[in-house]
């Protein structure tokens, strides 16, 4: 397992968005007025402060649902995979296992040194390769083209602006063999949620005898740039000591045809549409959205 820094790679690739949505729990029907909604800021913010809670969160809402059909897509398309926003590898080390090559990026230090704490326990961790770096700008362009590139669970929805969500094709088309695939988990009910204040979403301890953590989240809507802010405050205590993180992930709400449209505008051809993890075939009502592209000739 190696950790290379794109900062270093490619200097004007700093301070750009990456990222991995969570699976937020839980909607509130109350009708106090939210905060106004600020200026948005860039995709990637909150991600660092998020990272040792990242984990702890995800264990109780997505789990490892998704993490086969990804393993599944790369028995079936071979490696080398790239994954976009590879976080602490929660995703990375599943695949790894189905492939001989896995390449992930992330925009956070902190995720990927959870990754690398994750890889160097396990068997697999020899067939990961870890990038500090930005998705719009992959460093990828002279090395050995990837045969499948994936998007797990909404990455891609943490680029707020259209430009940075067509670089990211272009960057990922170039990367990509020809034929290559490249697969795209969309979140589809994030302008569904109701909006709330200060509503404790999830407790617990991280482990049976470690500290004890409270998730107090409150969701702002902005309908005008279709995003999403979840204001997240994770209070943890362990017996008489007791500390606050507060951070905020802006999500932007992107329709299967909008989606496809981008992709075909950056040279992929659209395959499939699925609406389930297991295969299922999509509509507009399915739990997730997951598009399969090819790069086209």
């Amino acid at each position: 397992m190696i950790i290379l820094s794109h900062d270093k790679l490619n200097p004007a690739a700093r301070d750009r968005p990456l990222g991995s949505v969570p699976r937020i729990v839980g909607a509130s029907t109350s009708r106090r007025s939210p905060p106004p909604v600020a200026a948005v800021p860039e995709g990637w913010h909150g991600w660092e402060t998020y990272a040792p809670f990242y984990d702890w969160e995800n264990a109780r809402t997505v789990q490892r649902r998704d993490v086969g059909f990804w393993q599944r897509l790369a028995t079936r398309v071979g490696g080398p995979v790239l994954e976009l926003g590879c976080g602490t590898g929660r995703v990375s080390l599943p695949v790894a296992k189905a492939t001989n090559l896995l390449v992930g990026i992330d925009r956070s230090a902190e995720m990927l040194a959870r990754a690398g704490r994750r890889l160097r326990r396990s068997r697999y961790g020899s067939r990961v390769r870890l990038v500090r770096g930005d998705i719009r700008a992959l460093p990828f362009l002279a090395a050995r083209p990837f045969q499948l590139a994936i998007a797990p669970y909404g990455i891609l929805q943490s680029l707020l602006r259209d430009r940075d969500l067509a670089a990211t094709l272009r960057s990922v088309s170039a990367a990509l063999a020809i034929g290559g695939t490249f697969g795209i988990d969309l979140v589809p009910d994030l302008a569904a949620w109701a909006e709330y204040e200060n509503r404790v979403s999830l407790t617990g301890r991280r482990s049976p005898k470690g500290s004890h953590l409270t998730l107090i989240e409150s969701v702002r809507q902005d309908p005008a740039r279709r995003l999403t802010i979840f204001d997240q405050r994770y209070i943890e205590r362990r017996g008489a000591a007791r500390s606050e993180r507060r951070f905020s992930l802006t999500f932007r709400t992107m329709s299967v045809r909008q989606m496809t449209h981008r992709l075909e505008r950056a040279g992929f051809r659209v395959e499939t549409i699925l609406g389930d993890y297991r295969g299922g075939p999509w509509d507009a009502r399915a739990e997730v959205w997951i598009v399969l592209a090819t790069k086209r000739r």
